[in-house]
C-alpha cells in the first residue's frame, strides 16, 4: 500500500519529519496486518465484538463533538504516557503515543468470510486513516474535500502499489509565490514517476500528436482533449530542476497511463512512457514485483520535493486551548 505523503496542498505529517515516518509506517502495517490475520485464521471472536469504522463517518464525527469534549479529549492524550513496542531487525523499539504515527487498529462488525475479504476491509479503514496522516498534525489540519475519499485513482495508487512507493497526489508546488499545480508523483525507491491519466469510457483510443490537443475517438465520434504531455513535461522539468538544486540522481519518467482504453502514437516523443491496454499488465507488474527497500535517496528526493509544496492549513483549536492552559 504506497504512502501518501502530499495530497494536493493539505498539511502532511511527512512534511515535519520524512526520515521518520516512511520506514515505521512499513513495520507497523505489516504488524498490524499480521495479528489481525492470525486473530482471523484462529477464529477470534473480536470480529463479532468491536463495531464498524465507516471510513467517512469516522472522519467527519470529529467536526460534531463539542470544542470543549475535543479539548478535553486532547489534555487527556497530552497526559497518557502509552507507549507501543516495535520490533525490528535492530531490536525493539519504543514509541511514544505522540510520536506514533499510526493509531490504527481495524476493526470489524462481521467476521470476514475469507482472507482477501480480510484484506480488502482492512486496506479500506487504511485508507481512510492514511487520509488523517497526509491532512493533520499535532498542532496543524487542512480541510479535505470529500471527494477524496471516493478518488478511485487515490485509492489506486495507496492500494494497489508497495509499501515502499511514496505518493504525492495532484501536489501544488509554490515556485516564485506561484501555485503550479502538477501530475501525480510516485517515488519508488529506484525511480520517480510522473503520471497522467487519459481515461474516459471504455475502449477509447486516443490519437497523439505534438499539438495542444489530442483527439479521441470512440463509437464513431471525436472529440478533444487536452495533451497530457504538456502537464508531463511541467512536472518533470519542477521535479528535475529541484533534484538538480540538492545534488540528487534519481531517474524520472513521464507516463501516460489509460488502464481502459488505447492510445495512437506512433511518433511519440523520446522518454514518454504510453501505457495503455495492451500493455497496461505487464507494466503494472513490474511495478507491483518491486521489493527494493525503502532507500536514502528516495528519502532525500521526497524531502526536497516536499520543501517546495505549498501548503494551506489552520492551527488545531486544540493545541491554541492547550497552549493557553500550560501559560495560565
Amino acid at each position: 500500500m504506497g504512502q501518501l505523503i502530499k495530497l494536493q496542498d493539505y498539511v502532511s505529517r511527512y512534511e515535519q519529519n520524512i526520515y521518520l515516518y516512511p520506514s515505521r509506517y512499513v513495520r507497523l502495517k505489516k504488524q498490524q496486518w499480521g495479528k489481525l490475520l492470525s486473530s482471523w485464521e484462529s477464529g477470534n471472536q473480536v470480529f463479532e465484538e468491536l463495531p464498524a469504522q465507516p471510513a467517512l463517518s469516522d472522519w467527519y464525527e470529529e467536526e460534531k463533538v463539542p470544542l470543549s469534549e475535543r479539548a478535553k479529549g486532547f489534555f487527556k492524550f497530552r497526559k497518557k504516557e502509552s507507549e507501543t513496542i516495535v520490533e525490528t531487525e535492530e531490536g525493539t523499539e519504543s514509541i511514544s503515543a505522540e510520536e506514533d504515527p499510526f493509531q490504527f487498529t481495524p476493526s470489524f462488525s462481521v467476521r470476514p468470510n475469507s482472507e482477501e475479504d480480510l484484506k480488502r476491509h482492512f486496506l479500506d479503514q487504511l485508507f481512510s486513516y492514511q487520509m488523517k496522516w497526509a491532512s493533520t498534525t499535532l498542532t496543524e489540519k487542512s480541510f479535505v474535500d470529500k471527494k477524496f475519499f471516493y478518488d478511485e485513482r487515490l485509492k489506486y495508487f495507496l492500494q494497489r502499489f508497495p509499501d515502499t512507493f511514496l505518493v504525492l497526489y495532484n501536489p501544488i508546488f509554490l515556485l516564485k509565490k506561484a501555485p503550479v499545480e502538477v501530475e501525480t508523483i510516485l517515488i519508488s525507491p529506484t525511480d520517480i514517476w510522473c503520471i497522467s491519466f487519459l481515461e474516459k469510457e471504455e475502449s477509447a483510443v486516443f490519437v497523439g500528436s505534438n499539438e495542444r490537443f489530442w483527439l479521441k475517438r470512440n463509437q464513431q465520434k471525436e472529440e478533444k482533449v487536452l495533451n497530457p504531455l504538456i502537464s508531463l513535461n511541467r512536472t518533470e522539468k519542477i521535479i528535475k530542476n529541484i533534484l538538480q538544486l540538492y545534488e540528487i540522481e534519481l531517474p524520472i519518467h513521464k507516463l501516460v497511463l489509460s488502464r481502459n482504453g488505447y492510445i495512437d502514437y506512433p511518433a511519440a516523443p523520446h522518454g514518454i512512457n504510453l501505457i495503455e491496454r495492451r500493455n497496461y499488465d505487464k507494466w503494472f507488474q513490474s511495478m507491483r514485483l518491486n521489493r527494493s527497500p525503502l532507500k536514502h535517496v528516495q528519502i532525500k528526493a521526497a524531502q526536497a520535493l516536499l520543501q517546495y509544496c505549498q501548503t494551506t492549513s489552520i492551527r488545531r483549536v486544540e493545541w491554541d486551548i492547550s497552549t493557553k492552559q500550560d501559560n495560565g
